[in-house]
């Protein structure tokens, strides 16, 4: 069951990152823009230019989803099993439901990921007693100085 927090950072933050495998063995990494919590232990993400991703779920369903909040450098893993849907009324359901959110890109199938284990993420940084609010600080400063054209990494990642 996913809890208020993954809830939250999938809902804030959209943006997963899907791995699946490749037919010859190799990973496939896909950022998912779409990505939401379809309910209790399923998340969802649509398949708008994804050929590669729905190829591999529908030879091995096996799938990790992996949403971190960039600023906080927290967030959460999600392994499960991914089914891929181009027809039906759950397609349909799922279509509305990112209509309803702002997607206008033609969506080609739905991919519905049943959560087996959710993990947290975050930054090793916390390990030598970072807070939140120091990390976020950091991030800030860093996206910063690059829009005034400023270089430069934040340490402690």
């Amino acid at each position: 069951m996913l809890s208020a927090d993954m809830r939250r950072v999938v809902e804030e933050q959209r943006l997963g990152f899907a791995a699946t495998v490749c037919p010859d063995g190799t990973p496939n990494l896909s950022p998912k823009g779409t990505t939401a919590v379809w309910h209790d232990d399923c998340l969802v993400f649509a398949d708008i230019r994804s050929p590669r991703t729905t190829e591999n779920l529908r030879r091995n369903p096996a799938i990790e989803v992996n949403v971190v909040d960039p600023v906080s450098r927290k967030g959460y893993r999600f392994k499960g099993t991914g089914v891929v849907l181009e027809e039906g009324d759950m397609f349909d359901e799922a279509v509305e439901f990112y209509r309803e959110r702002g997607t206008a890109n033609p969506i080609r199938a739905i991919v519905m990921v049943q959560v087996e284990r959710a993990l947290p993420l975050t930054s090793p940084a916390y390990d030598l007693g970072a807070t939140e609010e120091e990390m976020r600080e950091r991030w800030e400063l860093h996206w910063e100085a690059l829009r005034m054209g400023q270089g430069g990494a934040p340490t402690g990642e």
